[in-house]
């Protein structure tokens, strides 16, 4: 009975793994549809988020069951708690690749980035697709030192953020109103992506520590 129940608990981490794996190609198709100006890629994006949401609710509806049958204790009930709070913040950053798709569709068969912001926009995009592979890597392995690393990588991304804004308020700024509106919300979206990457991390690191990191230890 203990050993099937392991198993429960094993399968719930694998699917936290795949889950992650999803959002990255999430992220990373919706780049890609956003800097080529692929209206197909795009609808890929929008369409798999369904996917996403169904992994979702597989994994609160095990997590639930195994937390009303089992009765799990100490590291175990940390591992179920944090996994439904992970799948969540999974989501999300599923729902802001949507965004950020649909960004993209609605400017084709323009390219919604000007040229000039290309650079700092694909920098963005890129770290955040970087962070989520980290994070897939960090729940396979129960990495809590990894998951402290991921810090550097979101104070890199908070800085191209704010360049992003210094560019849009620049007198020189000649691309209007709707680019600039497309670039904030870009930002943004990236940004959170980032930022729900370290939360997830950081939890990862209370399944292993105990204790949840605050930002400034992480």
């Amino acid at each position: 009975m203990r050993d099937a129940y392991a198993d429960q608990l094993d399968g719930i981490r694998q699917d936290l793994v795949t889950m992650s794996r999803l959002v990255r190609t999430a992220v990373s198709q919706a780049t890609e549809s956003l800097l080529n100006g692929d209206a197909n890629r795009a609808e890929q994006v929008i369409s798999s988020d369904a996917e996403i949401d169904r992994k979702r609710e597989e994994i609160e509806e095990r997590s639930f069951e195994l937390l009303s049958l089992q009765n799990p204790v100490a590291g175990d009930l940390r591992m179920l708690i944090a996994a439904l709070r992970m799948v969540s913040e999974f989501e999300r950053m599923g729902d802001l690749s949507v965004h950020v798709a649909k960004i993209a569709r609605l400017r084709v068969p323009e390219i919604a980035v000007p040229e000039e912001l290309e650079p700092t926009i694909s920098r963005m995009a890129a770290i955040a697709e970087v962070m989520v592979g980290k994070v897939e890597v960090i729940i396979a392995e129960r990495d809590a030192d990894g998951a402290r690393q991921l810090e550097e990588a979101d104070e890199e991304m908070d800085k191209l953020r704010r360049s992003s804004f210094r560019d849009l308020l620049d007198s020189d700024w000649k691309h209007g109103v709707e680019a600039a509106v497309d670039i904030a919300l870009l930002g943004r979206y990236y940004e959170r992506i980032a930022d729900h990457a370290v939360s997830i991390a950081r939890r990862v690191a209370f399944l292993v520590t105990g204790d949840m990191p605050s930002p400034s230890d992480a």
